[in-house]
């Protein structure tokens, strides 16, 4: 037994067992014809690992767009879960599948930071290398009789929802979880309890503490692969992964301290400055003054030039 079967149902184990039972009957069959040096069994291809791993009982009905997929699918399905052979269907429409079903929309919300909930509260979701931490804010929704309701009922609906993101961003590890203070013992108690029941339908391992003394809600979650985030999205090249760029006149007055360098220790009859264009407007703007008290001090003209492949944070101070 693998660790997974720990909180499996009698059902999902025997279903396995089905299935394993019917594999080995397989792999023994092709074994007794199979050449010397012949595949006698190997592992399954994306699809067929997805129908043996996710198509439980919950599961409605398996839409797919490729005949050729499906006609293997039907096949694998017909042998080794026939029970489920009528919940597989094949989609014919034009349309591609992923927008008649929203697919794309989710998938762009399940990578925002923010994630709104019905009421008008919100939640804000921190992936970082040690932990994730989840914050909720009542946002809009300021209830009908007082904040302590506001409140709850906000935690409420996002413990609910949290739990769905834990599972379509596919986050694991350590999480904390910032849910709003709430005065009343039971109310607390009430909001862990339902984080804990939405949680059961994760096939991850999940474990949650009670609310600690700072009013956070510690959890962890079996780590299965990278998240979403990680396998569709890599580092900003403009912020490098920071999540936030310098201000233009940060970068200006960074500028200021790198020609005063350059005047001290090089000879120059003219120093040319090559930056992005917000960074040059700001220049002939607001630093029109500090350039030209600059250019008296250094005693050297100092041009600027727009270069439009540049992103804010980057310039080039070029010696004449």
């Amino acid at each position: 037994m693998r660790t997974a079967g720990e909180v499996a149902t009698g059902d999902a184990l025997r279903n396995d067992a089905s299935v394993l039972d019917k594999v080995w009957q397989a792999v023994q069959a092709k074994a007794a014809r199979a050449e010397p040096g012949g595949l006698v069994h190997g592992d399954l291809p994306l699809v067929l690992r997805i129908l043996r791993d996710l198509l439980g009982s919950e599961v409605e009905r398996l839409r797919i767009d490729s005949r050729e997929v499906y006609r293997e699918v039907a096949r694998f399905v017909q042998t080794f879960l026939p029970e489920s052979a009528t919940r597989i269907e094949h989609y014919p429409g034009e349309r591609p599948i992923f927008d008649l079903f929203g697919v794309e929309d989710e998938i762009q919300r399940a990578l925002d930071r923010k994630v709104p909930l019905k009421s008008g509260g919100y939640l804000i979701i921190d992936q970082t290398e040690s932990m994730t931490t989840i914050d909720i804010n009542t946002g809009a929704f300021v209830g009908h009789r007082n904040l302590e309701e506001t409140i709850f009922k906000t935690n409420l609906e996002a413990a609910h929802a949290l739990a769905r993101q834990l599972r379509l961003r596919n986050l694991g590890g350590i999480i904390i979880i910032d849910f709003i203070d709430m005065q009343d013992t039971e109310h607390r108690r009430q909001v862990v309890r339902t984080l804990e029941a939405a949680l059961e339908k994760d096939y991850a391992k999940t474990k949650v503490c009670e609310v600690s003394p700072l009013g956070l809600v510690e959890m962890t979650r079996k780590r299965t692969r990278e998240s979403l985030e990680r396998i569709l999205c890599e580092p900003c090249p403009a912020c490098d992964g920071r999540g936030f760029v310098k201000t233009a006149e940060t970068v200006c007055h960074e500028i200021f301290r790198e020609l005063l360098r350059e005047a001290h220790q090089f000879e120059a009859s003219e120093l040319r400055v090559l930056a992005a264009q917000e960074v040059i407007d700001r220049f002939l703007d607001e630093e029109a003054q500090n350039l030209a008290e600059l250019e008296e001090c250094v005693g050297k003209p100092i041009r600027l030039q727009v270069e439009a492949m540049y992103d804010r944070e980057q310039f080039d101070v070029v010696l004449m």
